[in-house]
């Protein structure tokens, strides 16, 4: 059928009626497409709107003069379309979320008031404790705020500068996490490292009630904070690179933690970060340990940890690098006292996520990512001859390993990961196992049945380390005692009397003298403790 006018044949909308409707077919019946193409027709007149003079075109809706069928045309020309712009609002704020309903305007009100309660307007690091509540904050981000306001070059801190310089923290940071790692970190810095915390922390040794007895001996000062410091950052940094982010301070409990300290006169009662008792534990471990007193540890001092449970080849790979930082460890063979402090906490938690990384690393020999069966037997092997020494007939690797396989439930066969370890929450025997012999023996006499209880509760029981902790220090201020009262000549009545309990006598100064009194012996040669 031939059409002999040209806008017909070069319509795209009839070339694309006509493409439909010879579709699936060899031929078309002429009386059937003369029934389309009028039906074309006939919409092509009504889409043309009639033009009146001055006015301007209106879009008019199309009504077919017969009823059409249901049916899907097929767009012929590939028509490209402009792309819509859509409004996507900003939902990342790495400075904290801005709070529209704030009124700083009033807050600097308040504290250029209270600044003309100081003499000569200003403030000196305690007056800084009545400015930081005004700030809305914890009264221990004193000392920060204080430095940052240019406190440390003068000594003290004028109304015009705290103003400008907590103005412009106002402006630019919005949350506590972003404002504390402003106020603490150095210039053009958005991370905290670790020197950056001594401020805080030294304000905090000299101010806290709990501390009191520490200003008889300032020999102890650095190495309570540098204890603090890796326990902050043994448990904030978790990328494990050494300078602490906003993201990481906002998933932490550190800042909760930190303004504790205000409401708590007892810091041993504080077991995160700050407790006393905590450092008193690891530094007489340390001490122990450490034979020639000049704060470094070397691979037989720290083979000497707990009789020698640990075995030889994990304590080559703690001393290969795998776990710790600067190049002393690796050249000079020496541990340093802040690395000790992340070994001891590993070593009594094994179910804390740092413990199960520090493991993982120590074991990850060839630093692929996964545990194969190779590195498994390597570490395995020690045990079998240790156990062996010691007359006890050692399972099988194979047989070993299937328990392992089964308790860990790798999501790999035969390669256990990272992931792998954290989802089975049986870390610690897995770890046990393979380089701890004492405890390792410890959990096969155990009933199977109290682990997988331990495994199910998850109340708020005491971490592994704060009970170690807890044990140990008792034990220390036993001995202590024993040791005092002998030396006085009252031996004998130490025996009939009722012993004291450290719980008992924290509030009282007793466990403080005896035992700052007993470091002050051990230590009086030392210098601070500054991690290279």
């Amino acid at each position: 059928m031939m059409i002999k006018e040209t806008s017909l044949r070069r319509d795209p909308d009839l070339r694309g009626e006509l493409a439909f409707l010879a579709r699936g077919c060899d031929f078309v019946l002429p009386s059937r497409f003369k029934k389309r193409l009028k039906s074309f027709q006939q919409t092509q007149i009504q889409n043309k709107p009639e033009k009146k003079p001055g006015t301007p075109l209106q879009p008019t809706a199309t009504f077919p003069s017969s009823p059409q069928p249901l049916s899907v045309v097929p767009h012929v020309n590939n028509v490209v379309s402009a792309p819509l712009s859509i409004n996507i609002p900003q939902f990342y704020f790495p400075e904290g979320l801005p709070d529209a309903c704030s009124n700083h305007e009033q807050t600097l009100s308040k504290i250029e008031t209270a600044f003309l309660d100081i003499e000569d307007q200003k403030a000196d690091i305690y007056e800084m404790g009545k400015i930081a509540k005004l700030c809305g904050c914890p009264l221990y981000w004193k000392a920060p705020m204080f430095r940052a306001a240019g406190g440390e070059r003068t000594g003290f801190v004028s109304a015009q500068s705290f103003i400008a310089m907590w103005r412009k923290l106002l402006n630019d940071h919005h949350d506590d996490a972003s404002k504390f790692i402003c106020l603490l970190a150095k210039p053009s810095s958005n991370s905290l490292e670790q020197e950056d915390f001594i401020p805080l922390l030294q304000d905090v040794v000299d101010t806290h009630p709990g501390l009191t007895f520490l200003k008889d001996a300032p020999e102890f000062h650095s190495r309570y904070i540098t204890t603090v410091i890796q326990r902050i950052f043994y448990t904030v940094n978790r990328s494990w690179s050494g300078k602490i982010t906003s993201t990481e301070i906002r998933k932490s409990n550190f800042l909760q933690t930190l303004a504790l300290l205000e409401e708590e006169e007892d810091i041993n009662q504080i077991t995160d970060y700050f407790s006393y008792e905590h450092f008193y534990v690891i530094y007489c471990k340390f001490w122990e340990l450490d034979s020639d007193h000049d704060l470094y540890i070397s691979q037989a001092d720290l083979s000497r940890y707990n009789d020698q449970a640990s075995s030889n080849r994990i304590i080559e790979r703690i001393f290969s690098g795998a776990v710790t930082r600067g190049k002393t460890v690796q050249k000079e063979g020496r541990m340093s006292y802040a690395d000790f402090v992340w070994f001891l906490i590993s070593e009594e938690d094994k179910r804390n996520p740092t413990s199960i990384e520090y493991w993982f690393r120590c074991m990850d020999v060839d630093g692929d990512g996964i545990l194969s069966m190779y590195e498994l037997e390597y570490f395995y092997e020690e045990q079998c001859e240790r156990m062996e020494a010691m007359g006890i007939e050692p399972l099988p690797f194979h047989d070993l390993l299937c328990q392992m396989l089964d308790l860990v439930k790798p999501a790999i066969d035969g390669k256990i990961t990272l992931r792998d370890l954290k989802r089975c929450r049986m870390a610690h025997i897995f770890y046990d196992t393979f380089f701890n012999l004492e405890k390792y023996l410890d959990h096969e006499q155990r009933d199977p049945f109290a682990v997988q209880k331990d495994v199910e509760n998850e109340g708020p029981e005491p971490s592994d380390w704060d009970r170690f902790a807890a044990e140990e220090y008792e034990t220390l201020v036993a001995e202590e005692s024993a040791q005092a009262q002998f030396q006085e000549g009252s031996f004998e009545d130490y025996e009939t009397e009722e012993t004291v309990s450290p719980s008992e006598i924290g509030n009282k100064g007793n466990k403080s003298k005896i035992v700052t009194s007993d470091l002050s012996e051990k230590c009086g040669k030392l210098q601070s403790v500054d991690e290279e």
